[in-house]
């Protein structure tokens, strides 16, 4: 999908049943609808994770740390498809491996901007054997990290993560 194309949400009720579609460009506000999307931790051949850093013009937490990559599947597009589309555009790498980590994964968090994130994020684990080449709109930067090092950030330094990855670390089975 290019940048021209409208993207899709699916939305969700609160057993998550698919119960419609929306434009993403419109669907994160103050009163955002419960939807799907997919969180994914990329893994390289030392077993180090990739954590990228959201890029300076992204509208809400700009600049933060987070997981590898995270978006929204489209309409007819299963969550590990996603991934592979999401993480191809937006970190330039084609993934060997794709394989649950949290299905049921549910959170909702509000940033400074006052724009709500509210969505059923099913949370993968991926394997790789390229380097990253982000996408400058997406990811200002990234860095490969050990997984007990990020856990520890997780946990002493709460305010350098997303808030969604603060969730997702400490309740993932280990890679």
């Amino acid at each position: 999908m290019d940048r021209l194309t409208r993207e899709l949400v699916v939305l969700l009720d609160e057993d998550h049943r698919h119960v419609g579609v929306a434009d993403k460009a419109t669907v994160h506000t103050e009163q955002t609808p419960l939807h799907l999307a997919f969180s994914c931790h990329v893994l390289d051949a030392r077993g180090r994770v990739l954590v990228t850093r959201r890029a300076l013009g992204k509208r809400t937490w700009p600049g933060v740390w987070t997981n590898s990559c995270c978006g929204h599947p489209g309409p007819d597009e299963t969550p590990e498809a996603a991934v592979r589309r999401r993480v191809r555009q937006e970190l330039g790498l084609d993934l060997t491996d794709v394989w649950p980590a949290l299905p049921d994964f549910r959170y909702r968090a509000v940033s400074a901007e006052g724009i709500v994130e509210n969505e059923v994020c099913p949370v993968f684990w991926a394997r790789t054997d390229g380097e990253p080449d982000p996408d400058p709109e997406e990811v200002a930067e990234y860095a490969w990290v050990e997984w007990n090092d990020l856990v520890a950030a997780a946990e002493h330094a709460p305010w350098a993560l997303s808030p969604w990855s603060v969730l997702q670390i400490p309740a993932m089975p280990r890679p």
